[in-house]
This record gives structure tokens, C-alpha cells and sequence, in this order.
């Protein structure tokens, strides 16, 4: 099971952006993992009652969640996900890689905008970066170097998390297990409101899954938000108390097993067995009303 799971905030649409990028990405697939209660919903959830609540996409073996809420929070570019066409992924043939990129860049495209041109550029043959429609931010790159998965979370420090995307990798290293870093690249000199020795390029594993980090070369006022949370699926609840315990670093921002760590990055610390336990009378509401989740009360 992957443990680590990204999770989108969508407003109203999510089964449609599911639809989306099973089209958009050959082989993917997308699951109704859960649904809003019937009944029993609080008055501004009314209107989902019976909705899809969470929808799972699969891309070449890695999960993304797709929760189907309100319009309160929207993604945005502190949060992409880096799309690697390696060559060592269609068999060592370059060709073949560089026109399913090309062929996934004007799917995605389509209602969205983009952000850096298709092209070209040192670090390599072929990248870009978009908006989707829905707002969720995507880098394709023709991948060179060290082989890494098609998939990839990507962590852009900037605003109030300028400048500490180092601080953050080695926090995230030490916390979780089956964690290390992989390539790091510095700026050689202030760039923006990057500083020298500021991190130009990371990437790095938790739990042996691979993102990426960077402190923005660019001034810019995209903080993380709950737009992208991370879901961290814990075995019991001593590991729900560790995790909760590391990361939670604003009190206000705790709800649902919902928290926001040091540098802005929202996580949800969630029992891996959720779903069933959702399936328990009442539960809903009950978790409603829990900043941490406590399993034996749900």
C-alpha cells in the first residue's frame, strides 16, 4: 500500500477532474473509495449528501486523492507533480518518451494555461510547466540522470516558507522511515529571493516514495495550503500520536485529522483502515467533532 498519498481539494468536481486525467493519462484509473453520508450531515455539507467524498486515481501504480468538497480551498503551484517520461520507462527509446510527453502536455493543457513554455532548457531536453483546468499544477520533463518514478510530488518553498526547503527535506528525512536524498542542486548565487546555497533542485524519499523540493528562483505568494494535503495511511494509532505529535505546528488548523506542520504544508494523519471505519455507525460526525483521530472512539 502506498503510504504516503497526495490528496486535491476539488469544488463540486471532483469525479468530473477524475474523468479528465483518466483521459489525459493512458492506463489510469480512478475508484470511488468514499461517500458522504446519506444522512445525519452538518448544514454546510448538506448538499453532498450521498456524493462521492474521495476519489482515488492511479497513474502507473502511484495514488492520488481526489476529495469532492466545497470552494474554501483551492490548489496552486507550491504543490505540482513532476510527470517523468525517462527513457528507461518506454524501454530505453527517447522518441517514444518524448511524444507521450508531448501527447500528455495537450491533453492537460486544454482549459488550462501555461506557465513555462514547453522547451527546451539546461537541466533539460524537454520541459514544462501548466495550470489545468481545475488548477492543479503539473511539471513534464524528459527525464536524464539518475532513473526516478513517472510520478512525483514537487515542494516549492516560497512566501513565508522561503528559503527553508533544505530544513524541510532533512525534518521530513529524519521523521519518516525508508527516507534519504537523492540529487541536490544549490543556487551558486542569490536568484530572486532564492539565497545562495539555497536549494535550486531536490529530490529525496519518504517511506521509499521519491518528491522533490526547490525554494523559489521567482517572487511569488503561493504558500502551501489545504488545496494539497498529504495523507500519511498509519498502521495504529501509536504511530497516528508520533506523526501527529512531530508535525502539528498550528493549533487552529487541526480538524478531522487535518494539521499544518512548520512550514505551511498541510498533512492529513489518517488510520490506515479508514474507509471501514467510516462504515461504523456515527462515525462521521464523530470525526467531525476530533482535531487528532482517535481510532478506539470512532
Amino acid at each position: 500500500m502506498q503510504k504516503i498519498v497526495p490528496n486535491i481539494w476539488f469544488d463540486h468536481n471532483a469525479a468530473e477532474a477524475a474523468r479528465f486525467y483518466t483521459d489525459a493519462f493512458p492506463g489510469a484509473t480512478a475508484d470511488v473509495t468514499a461517500r458522504y453520508p446519506a444522512e445525519g450531515l452538518p448544514g454546510f455539507q448538506s448538499e453532498f449528501a450521498g456524493a462521492e467524498l474521495g476519489i482515488e486515481v492511479e497513474f502507473d501504480g502511484y495514488r492520488l486523492m481526489l476529495i469532492n468538497a466545497g470552494p474554501e480551498f483551492r490548489p496552486n503551484a507550491s504543490v505540482s507533480f513532476m510527470v517523468n517520461f525517462d527513457s528507461l520507462l518506454f524501454s530505453g527509446d527517447a522518441a517514444t518518451a518524448r511524444g507521450a510527453l508531448d501527447a500528455l502536455w495537450e491533453k492537460l493543457i486544454d482549459g488550462g494555461a501555461t506557465l513555462m513554455e514547453l522547451d527546451e532548457y539546461p537541466f533539460s531536453p524537454r520541459y514544462g510547466w501548466l495550470r489545468d483546468r481545475y488548477g492543479v499544477n503539473w511539471q513534464l520533463i524528459l527525464g536524464e540522470g539518475e532513473p526516478r518514478p513517472f510520478l512525483m510530488p514537487s515542494l516549492l518553498f516560497n512566501g513565508p516558507a522561503q528559503n527553508r526547503a533544505r530544513e524541510a527535506v532533512d525534518f521530513y528525512i529524519d521523521l519518516f522511515d525508508r527516507s534519504g536524498v537523492g540529487t541536490v542542486a544549490e543556487y551558486p548565487e542569490p536568484t530572486g529571493p532564492a539565497v545562495a546555497g539555497g536549494l535550486m533542485y531536490a529530490d529525496f524519499q519518504l517511506e521509499g516514495q521519491w518528491f522533490t523540493a526547490a525554494d523559489s528562483g521567482v517572487d511569488m505568494d503561493e504558500p502551501f495550503s489545504p488545496g494539497v494535503s498529504l495523507v500519511v495511511r498509519c498502521r495504529d494509532q501509536a504511530e497516528i500520536d508520533r506523526l501527529w505529535e512531530a508535525l502539528s505546528a498550528v493549533p487552529e488548523a487541526e480538524q478531522c485529522g487535518w494539521l499544518v506542520d512548520r512550514f505551511g504544508l498541510s498533512w492529513q494523519i489518517l488510520p490506515e483502515n479508514m474507509a471501514e471505519l467510516m462504515a461504523h455507525p456515527g462515525a462521521y460526525a464523530r470525526m467531525l467533532d476530533m482535531h487528532k483521530i482517535v481510532i478506539a472512539d470512532l
